[in-house]
């Protein structure tokens, strides 16, 4: 996959984590967002890899993207900063916005001038998007949106909101329309604290009241906001794998590491067998999400549907980091119980890549539907 460029953002992206890695942990602990990474973040073109030159991004390919994800994806809190970013605000806008929307937002967004948010997920419409009951009603040559979010990752730190409500209920998916809103026509929203893990994350609730949109910040058509929603989360689904990867990669170095220090009985643990299959098992896990997710990026780029990839990479490399970080902390023994060692943080971050973006059963749901050609009951997806 590598060609100079992306091994030249990898070493930028490696740089960068020499001096976040520690700042990132103080945020954590304090469960503070890190506007100062996130800013360096943008400086640097993370944040609009892929957005071309000419609206602000870095101009690089979709490759370069799954790089970089790699790479932050020990460290979830930037990963999922850098996903949400691109993956669910920036993809939709270049693929479904029109030319005045795209020169209004994405420059800004791509440089990390403002921070972006996916508004799907509501309290009775999780797994079951198509239920959602933010409804969206025409008032002349505006909408006025009224209804609620939750687990909104950014809602608190965002300027522009990707809102997905109903603008006709009788026409069930076929009639939810995408809009763009700003936190300026009266978005308010509400933190969610006490996360097992992605502690420097934003996340939050938002609340729509009487929140008055202008026709044209609807983003596609009306009521093709449901086929939005799922396009973007294939992309995500992808941007999760390549994270799940990068964790997986950063537990395994971890622990060889450890292994090779840590001596019991007069030598390196490193050399006892049992240690030896943890360590087998944690490179199959990680080489086999690799694969995977390199398939679905590349059923992408060549311009094919790749749902199925999509939601198989997902499935697979989620559930792997959690028992490649399981395993990390058995390397590790009773040091790697104490959160003076990263694999702790690690442990807790691996755990919510199988919930969000469709949680394990939604993708085994769509796997399902792409094989029998029939969709199981429950099977549309989540935010």
């Amino acid at each position: 996959m590598d060609v100079p460029e992306h091994k030249e953002i990898r070493q930028l992206a490696r740089r960068f984590l020499e001096e976040a890695g520690p700042a990132l942990a103080e945020y954590e602990a304090r469960e503070a967002f890190p506007w100062p990474l996130v800013r360096r973040m943008g400086e640097l073109g993370f944040l609009g890899v892929f957005v071309p030159e000419e609206l602000g991004g870095a101009g690089l390919d979709f490759w370069a993207y799954i790089a970089l994800l790699e790479e932050l994806g020990g460290y979830a809190s930037l990963r999922s900063i850098l996903s949400v970013q691109q993956s669910l605000v920036l993809t939709p806008l270049l693929a479904y916005g029109t030319q005045d929307q795209k020169e209004r937002y994405v420059p800004r967004l791509a440089r990390g001038e403002v921070l972006g948010a996916y508004g799907l997920t509501e309290p009775e419409a999780g797994s079951d998007a198509g239920s959602l009951r933010t409804r969206a009603y025409r008032d002349g040559d505006h909408y006025v949106l009224e209804g609620q979010k939750t687990f909104i990752s950014h809602a608190n730190v965002a300027e522009v909101f990707l809102i997905f409500a109903k603008t006709d209920p009788e026409k069930g998916n076929k009639g939810i329309t995408a809009f763009l809103v700003e936190r300026k026509d009266g978005v308010r929203t509400t933190p969610l604290k006490g996360k097992l893990g992605l502690k420097a994350a934003d996340t939050g609730m938002v609340f729509l009241e009487g929140v008055r949109v202008p026709q044209d910040r609807v983003l596609g058509k009306e009521g093709e906001g449901f086929k939005i929603a799922m396009a973007t989360l294939d992309t995500g689904r992808i941007s999760l794998a390549a994270g799940a990867v990068g964790l997986m990669q950063r537990a395994l170095d971890l622990s060889l590491g450890y292994a090779k220090e840590r001596h019991q009985f007069g030598r390196p643990i490193a050399s006892f067998q049992l240690v030896q299959a943890h360590l087998a098992e944690m490179k199959l896990d990680l080489e086999a999400s690799r694969l995977l997710t390199y398939q679905a990026v590349a059923k992408k780029l060549r311009g094919e549907r790749y749902t199925l990839e999509a939601s198989m990479a997902k499935l697979f490399a989620s559930e792997a980091a959690n028992r490649v970080a399981y395993r990390a902390i058995q390397v590790h023994g009773g040091y790697g119980f104490f959160e003076e060692y990263e694999v702790a943080r690690l442990y807790r971050d691996a755990r919510i890549l199988t919930l969000y973006e469709g949680t394990s059963e939604i993708q085994k749901l769509v796997i399902g539907a792409h094989l029998t050609g029939v969709r199981a009951f429950g099977g549309h997806g989540e935010a």
